[in-house]
């Protein structure tokens, strides 16, 4: 269920995607989110954030550089996923099916609206 913000509402138990998934969808999405924005957009604490964009920055999926007081991320969409069974998945691969799906939803959900 999606709120009014077009934020998830808040889940319990598992899911499908990690929490890094998330986080680089999100920075994908928007390369000059703020750490405040991606934490509320994945439902995750602001500090979940800073240690998940620092794992995928130590792992080269993703950069960033200062630009005043906004950092702006680059993600890299030649890198593979790491686990075995998504051996030669890149994650422009992933994030192709991530943007294609949130593009039919979005489709769908205003195709609804103008419906009713």
């Amino acid at each position: 269920m999606v709120g009014v913000d077009r934020v998830p509402e808040p889940h319990t138990g598992w899911t499908f995607l990690t929490s890094h998934a998330r986080v680089l969808a999100s920075v994908a999405d928007n390369h000059n989110a703020r750490i405040r924005d991606i934490a509320a957009r994945c439902r995750l604490t602001e500090r979940a954030v800073q240690k998940i964009i620092s794992d995928l920055e130590r792992d080269g999926y993703l950069s960033h550089t200062r630009k005043g007081r906004v950092n702006q991320y680059r993600v890299d969409p030649s890198k593979v996923m790491r686990h075995p069974a998504e051996a030669g998945l890149t994650v422009a691969a992933l994030l192709s099916m991530l943007v294609r799906d949130e593009a039919e939803r979005q489709s769908s959900g205003d195709q609804a609206a103008s419906e009713a």
